[in-house]
């Protein structure tokens, strides 16, 4: 279920569903070493260094689902394959019972998960009279006047991080919705085609390389990070790079939504990106047999909440909008915003009070969700034809966290997807004290820089710049020892080097000629910036 703004109750009756959806899932990779062996097959040297970065090794769930596997399910009786993921090592599938049920003939098959729990062998019976089924359809609309996105970005002291040059430079964040229609002519994303700061994407609903297509939903999402328009509009990231990708279907609910945002989750893994960021959420479908429980939201359960996990085990930051049910009487997160690791981020207005709508915690084990809040209420967006407006929903609050996040990880390149989501919550005004309304509260993101540890003003600088052989770094005698770290383009990191006050110097012969970046720690000094190499 998209979570939108305006409410749409709609009843539905009782369906007869001939066909059923399922996951089989395969016993092993027999191919899994020759991948691993050459990993440069399936993934970028951007995602292997994002691995290499945080020590994280390849795993089984690296390799490809077998080919054979694949062709032979393809090719039975009355089997479509819908989607597949190779970290689950299973195929989302569709077809009757019975035709289902053959493949379990098939020697590799481990197990099947039908959609519609009913039909699992180890499934508890459900009540279906006990609850009339009803479908939330929750649609934005746009108040077509003209707002100032500053009290956005402010609320999280996220101008700190503008202000000292971390606009998301060098970061690329994957946005996994239903369409993005207007990007590629609307005015306040003219920056972002201009620097080709847009990728590449892919519809996976409709199998089409055309992804400046679907519902605007996601057109919206995307202005709040990457939109610019001169005193109407600043996105919390406008220098990061974006993969825009299409796993929402809008025309109806299904479970097979999951499993194409898990492959949207895996190629942006292959890619290299550093951020996912999701609007979306799953809870009810149309077929009310596949309608997930409140059970179902314990981080584990949901193929959407495993993929979002194994992403995060992948060196990437997840981030999930909390949902727009709060006023409903099933007012809890949905999937992925139940996984453990997922930054799931509920709605506040403008003075910081909670939204109504903004879906609530725990999750069903128990944890805190969701994790932390942004403005949701009245957030400033760009409409597909770059109309300035507001809109309601935690699918805003979420980009607009997400933009943040990439600003951040770019002040601290070196640091962790885990260590980056620690310094978040810990930042954030309800950490010693969190909530289920509110999770760990606001994020400080200037706190999370370091800013309150020292004077923005402290004495630094980097010269010659541009440069043909040497920089220098000059900073307070009090920092004797710090560290030096050079970036490519793409965040690659290049030279690393411990230098001192007494020998400041760094070699930078060895690089091509371009622009590269650095970043610099000392004890209670932290600056990046740009070095041309001539």
């Amino acid at each position: 279920m998209k979570y939108y703004f305006v409410f749409l109750l709609l009843l539905f009756s009782s369906v007869a569903f001939s066909q059923e959806d399922a996951w089989v899932y395969f016993k092993d990779k027999p191919s899994a070493q020759t991948f691993l062996d050459t990993p440069a097959k399936m993934l970028s040297q951007r995602s292997l260094d994002r691995r290499t970065n945080q020590n994280i090794a390849l795993s089984f769930s690296d390799a490809p689902v077998e080919k054979s596997y694949y062709s032979q399910v393809k090719f039975s009786t009355g089997i479509t394959i819908m989607a597949q993921s190779k970290w689950l090592n299973a195929l989302h599938i569709r077809g009757t019972q019975t035709n289902i049920l053959a493949l379990q003939s098939l020697s590799f098959v481990d197990k099947i998960v039908f959609a519609n729990k009913a039909l699992n062998t180890t499934a508890k019976k459900v009540n279906q009279n006990s609850i009339a089924q009803t479908k939330d359809k929750l649609k934005t609309t746009i108040d077509y006047a003209y707002g100032n996105s500053a009290g956005q970005i402010q609320m999280l002291n996220g101008q700190v991080l503008h202000q000292n040059n971390y606009t998301g430079s060098g970061k690329i964040i994957a946005v996994l919705d239903a369409g993005f229609p207007g990007v590629n002519t609307a005015l306040p994303f003219q920056n972002l085609i201009a620097n080709n700061q847009i990728l590449g994407g892919y519809d996976f609903v409709n199998r089409n390389p055309n992804f400046y297509t679907g519902d605007d939903h996601g057109t919206l999402v995307l202005s709040t990070m990457g939109g610019y328009k001169e005193n109407a509009l600043v996105g919390t990231a406008p220098s990061a790079s974006y993969y825009l990708f299409i796993t929402e279907n809008d025309a109806s609910e299904n479970p097979v939504e999951e499993s194409l945002w898990v492959e949207a989750a895996e190629k942006s893994d292959s890619l290299g990106v550093d951020i996912i960021t999701t609007s979306l959420g799953y809870f009810t479908y149309d077929n009310s047999n596949y309608s997930h429980t409140y059970s179902d939201m314990n981080g584990t359960t949901n193929f959407i909440s495993q993929g979002a996990e194994i992403a995060f085990s992948k060196g990437i930051i997840v981030v999930a909008a909390a949902g727009n049910e709060g006023t409903t009487v099933e007012p809890h997160i949905g999937g992925p915003a139940d996984a453990v690791s997922v930054i799931t981020v509920g709605a506040v207005n403008s003075s910081k009070v909670k939204s109504g709508f903004s879906s609530i915690g725990p999750s069903f084990d128990n944890r805190i969700k969701p994790d932390v809040m942004a403005q949701g209420t009245a957030a400033v967006v760009s409409d597909i034809s770059g109309n300035i407006g507001t809109a309601n929903g935690t699918s805003f609050s979420c980009p607009i966290m997400a933009g943040m996040i990439a600003c951040l990880w770019q002040a601290f390149p070196t640091k962790t997807n885990k260590e980056i989501r620690q310094m978040i919550l810990q930042s954030s005004d309800k950490y010693s004290n969190p909530n289920n309304n509110y999770g760990y509260g606001i994020p400080n993101f200037g706190s999370a820089l370091g800013i309150e540890n020292f004077q923005v003003s402290s004495f630094f600088s980097a010269f010659p710049n541009p440069t043909k052989t040497t920089i220098s770094f000059l900073f307070p005698e009090e920092n004797y020892n710090a560290s030096v770290s050079i970036y490519s383009i793409l965040g690659q990191k290049l030279i690393e080097k411990q230098i001192t006050n007494q020998n400041p110097i760094l070699s930078v012969e060895a690089l091509n000629s371009g622009l590269y970046f650095y970043t610099f720690d000392a004890e209670g000094l932290h600056r990046t910036g740009k070095i041309i190499k001539q």
